[in-house]
């Protein structure tokens, strides 16, 4: 069957309304006089009235309203006087913060210059570019608070590319405004936004996925496929991640028999993460390796899929003995290699998948899918890595029953971890670990039922929502709407052809 033939696509443009299409919040409008209805006269259709809050605006100004009550629940740790671990009983912590002090931006140290910095370049340059004006003006003037200029100062950057990432996905999603909701209205961007420089990262990302969407066949296909590249490869060039996102569009390219545009995007992304590290490599390559050598040499972290199975070997078997997850502890470079082999064999069921599903999945499905299955195996899964997936859920699965209970777990994780970090700093054990053990597993577990769904939607693809409004793939650029590589359609016919009747002879 070819890319384009599915009988229950709805191309008619008509904006998607969730009261309508959404089981959950179909549910929950009961509340308030149950969905919308056929005659109904709305605010995003071509015969509507023309207003000023469109469901865009809505959205847009529901993700300032989350961002400036993560400012308010940040605020208590902005003068940087963490006394009495305030930072973890009032849940405010920030590396943006502890950082400016550790990194000495506070001195006017220049990342990798001067000291080492344990991210990847661009992060490390943008600390640069907003702690050391800020630490110049603080030279004069005693009285003023470095450290708080500086997270305010990123959390207004930060925040805005949030905000930019929300026209992303409202851009992406024209004829499903509402879907952007579940970014705006979600708890763990109202925890998490500014724990780190996760957004620098989100924000290019989600631009490349922008400008790959705007791709099409002909002479603009391939300055656009440029273009992705340059912003994935910076977006990779401020945390790993974003590389992750040039697989499926390969793996989809080979499918549409459209590989020369997505071998120019991984081109280019790899030529820009090249050109934007060896400014640093080359003259300071000890400072510059930190990042690779701390993630190399780090053992297990917090809640990670080895964390718990580490507390389990301690549950289960002999106490004497040491279970298989402890010992990996211990053995650190073959944890790093079982962790690699795990998300290597991820990636390639995620790759026959994309082949050899009855209709070609779409790019948001296959990138939620394969961050995901990073962070499932990673030996690190801090707590605002949440936010990688968060715009990646948007775009593969909009729909509200399944990300909330997520959400759910991720509050619950984000509680139960501050409670670990208190009683580590205390000494004194504040919830048992098997509590947190408990929210972390739930966390793992909800990551894992998503991405089944999502899986579950790409072998059914008439349950997926977004198709629905969409003939194909508004993220796929000019993979969209085209049938499959005729190779592709050859093996499916002989995989499905009878076998030849026997010849009687005589």
């Amino acid at each position: 069957m070819s890319s384009k033939s599915t009988p229950d696509i709805d191309e008619s443009g008509v904006p998607d309304h969730p009261s309508r299409s959404d089981g959950f919040v179909r549910g929950l409008s009961g509340l308030i006089g149950g969905p919308l209805g056929d005659h109904a006269v709305t605010r995003d259709g071509p015969a509507g009235p023309a207003r000023f809050w469109t469901a865009m605006r809505i959205v847009l100004a529901l993700t300032c309203l989350t961002l400036a009550l993560h400012w308010v629940q940040k605020s208590p740790c902005q003068d940087g006087a963490w006394a009495n671990n305030q930072q973890y009983t009032k849940f405010c912590y920030t590396d943006v913060l502890a950082l400016y002090y550790a990194e000495r931006l506070n001195e006017g140290a220049v990342p990798y210059r001067d000291h080492p910095v344990e991210y990847p370049v661009l992060t490390g340059y943008f600390m640069g570019a907003l702690g050391l004006p800020v630490h110049s003006a603080g030279e004069g003037n005693p009285a003023m608070n470095q450290g708080q200029w500086f997270y305010n100062l990123n959390a207004l950057v930060l925040g805005a590319l949030a905000v930019a990432t929300v026209m992303v996905l409202l851009s992406l999603r024209r004829r499903r405004p509402w879907d952007a909701a579940l970014f705006a209205l979600s708890p763990a961007l109202l925890l998490t936004a500014t724990v780190n420089w996760d957004f620098l990262a989100i924000g290019l990302a989600a631009f490349g996925l922008l400008a790959w969407a705007r791709t099409r066949d002909g002479s603009s296909g391939m300055p656009l496929a440029v273009l992705s590249g340059v912003l994935i490869g910076l977006g990779g060039a401020a945390k790993m991640w974003p590389l992750f996102i040039l697989g499926p569009i390969l793996v989809l390219a080979i499918r549409a028999n459209r590989v020369t545009a997505a071998i120019c995007s991984i081109v280019t992304a790899a030529v820009t993460v090249v050109l934007v590290n060896l400014p640093v490599a080359i003259p300071y390559r000890e400072n510059w390796n930190e990042f690779f050598n701390l993630n190399t040499t780090r053992p297990i972290d917090w809640g990670t899929l080895w964390y718990i199975g580490r507390y389990l070997d301690g549950k289960v078997g002999d106490p004497a003995s040491i279970g298989p997850f402890q010992w990996l502890d211990a053995n650190i470079p073959t944890l790093n290699y079982v962790s690699y082999a795990l998300f290597g064999l991820a990636c390639l069921a995620i790759g026959a998948l994309a082949l050899f599903a009855p209709r070609r999945p779409r790019l948001g499905q296959l990138a939620f899918l394969v961050v995901a299955a990073f962070l499932i195996f990673s030996k690190v899964w801090s707590q605002q890595f949440v936010l990688w997936l968060l715009p990646l859920l948007v775009l593969a699965r909009p729909k509200w029953g399944a990300f909330l209970a997520w959400q759910l777990a991720e509050v619950g994780y984000f509680v139960a971890f501050y409670a670990e970090l208190l009683g580590a700093s205390t000494g004194t054990p504040v919830i048992p670990e098997g509590v947190f053990v408990l929210a972390a597993s739930l966390r793992l577990v909800t990551v894992a039922v998503l991405c089944a769904l999502v899986v579950r939607e790409i072998l059914h693809p008439e349950q997926d929502a977004v198709r629905r409004n969409y003939a194909d793939d508004p993220d796929g650029g000019l993979l969209d709407g085209k049938p499959d590589a005729p190779w592709l359609d050859r093996l499916r016919n002989r995989r499905t052809a009878p076998d030849p009747e026997p010849v009687l002879t005589t």
